[in-house]
């Protein structure tokens, strides 16, 4: 349940909590889980480090985040991971620029498959 938080506080931009929640799931983890689940909170805490202008710091967790994610791309646990990836990369240039002039919006949603 903490991914499904996890991605649901990245949704509505509250990327502190998220990162929070996303850990959480991350420290549960089994070792082979891990990985996916630290490339979710680098994603939060780049978001969270762009709000504040750090346009170093997302890059540097941006960067993080997609050696962590790219073994699970193209989808892992409903996550459609290829389409974060691609989205990651189309929005950096913009996003660190927006994170300089303090005017950050995050890409689009993570998708999730619905589990029936």
């Amino acid at each position: 349940m903490h991914l499904v938080r996890g991605l649901s506080l990245i949704r509505s931009g509250a990327y502190f909590a998220a990162h929070e929640e996303l850990e959480l799931a991350w420290r549960a983890a089994p070792p082979a889980e891990r990985d996916f689940y630290q490339g979710l909170v680098h994603v939060a805490v780049a978001w969270y480090q762009a709000g504040r202008g750090n346009a170093v710091g997302c890059e540097r967790q941006l960067a993080k985040a997609r050696r962590r994610l790219a073994p699970y791309a193209p989808e892992h646990r409903g996550v459609d991971v290829a389409a974060l990836l691609a989205r990651l990369d189309v929005v950096e240039p913009d996003l660190l620029q927006q994170a300089v002039h303090g005017d950050v919006q995050p890409p689009g949603p993570i998708e999730e498959e619905q589990q029936p």
